[in-house]
């Protein structure tokens, strides 16, 4: 079992003290939200509380991941980055190549491409993109995305993108991990045929069935065979014997806030720095 920390919903400022914090305490990752913009009004539900409200108030921070992480990255050494979750189809396949390919180059490889599909309609519209099969449209830009991450001269002739011949460098040296977060079956199945999966935040029982279920669906895809990474957060796991439980059942990454364990959801920077240094002394070093 490795762990990554959670940097949402908190200021800015605080990203690059406690990635050096878990940099030198010996956490493997961190994982930053996506967001362009949060409307006052909505007509869109959001899928992960039951009530179809946000998790969030208005005016919470959501700083741009990829200027994020290029900072933390930095000043760090050995921590990996993923975004929990990037919202792929707002974006064209060529300015998330880019920036991706560069921040892999720049980080020496400590990057992956944590994606999901999006469930705002409006902030598709303020960016300009159709949320109507922004699915199948994903699907072809992480096609071209992974072309265009080779470095070499790339032509693509598809339902949603049709291009001739290309290159785009700096390329990474080695290939950008791809994981899909969602509940979905399509999902499920979509973070089955790349490289991992992230989970919301769901009980032990629930990640052990999604880990099933993903072996399930890697056999059907042909990917069994590759590595593949499950990031899961759980809502009762809370000790080192419950963390065992969770890595048995396949889940290879546990993302959580550590500091809520010790001082609470409004803890401020210095006591997230603490609870970053604690639970590696309480947990990490177990493993």
């Amino acid at each position: 079992m490795k762990f990554a920390y959670a940097a949402t919903w908190m200021d800015l400022s605080s990203y690059v003290p406690m990635a050096r914090a878990a940099d030198e305490a010996g956490w493997w990752g961190c994982a930053c939200s996506d967001h362009v913009a949060n409307p006052k009004t909505l007509r869109s539900r959001y899928p992960y509380t039951a009530s179809g409200d946000r998790r969030w108030e208005p005016f919470t921070p959501w700083p741009d991941p990829v200027a994020a992480i290029a900072a933390m990255a930095a000043v760090t050494e050995r921590l990996r980055f993923f975004t929990n979750v990037y919202v792929l189809p707002l974006r064209t396949p060529f300015a998330v190549a880019k920036a991706w390919g560069t921040l892999a180059v720049l980080s020496r490889n400590r990057v992956a491409l944590g994606v999901g599909m999006g469930w705002m309609e409006e902030e598709f519209d303020l960016m300009g993109q159709p949320f109507a099969r922004r699915g199948k449209r994903g699907d072809e830009m992480l096609d071209v995305i992974k072309a265009l991450w080779t470095g070499d001269w790339v032509e693509h002739h598809g339902e949603f993108y049709d291009f001739d011949a290309l290159e785009m460098n700096p390329a990474p040296a080695e290939p950008v991990p791809i994981f899909v977060g969602g509940l979905s079956e399509a999902a499920l199945r979509r973070a089955a045929r790349h490289d991992g999966w992230i989970s919301d935040l769901q009980s032990s029982a629930e990640l052990a069935e999604a880990c099933a279920t993903l072996r399930r669906y890697r056999e059907e895809a042909g990917t069994a065979g590759r590595p593949f990474t499950v990031v899961g957060s759980s809502n009762d796991a809370v000790d080192v014997d419950g963390y065992r439980r969770l890595e048995e059942a396949g889940v290879d990454v546990l993302l959580t806030w550590p500091w809520v364990f010790y001082t609470g959801f409004r803890s401020d920077e210095q006591q997230r720095i603490d609870g970053i240094r604690r639970f590696a002394d309480d947990v990490i070093s177990k493993f």
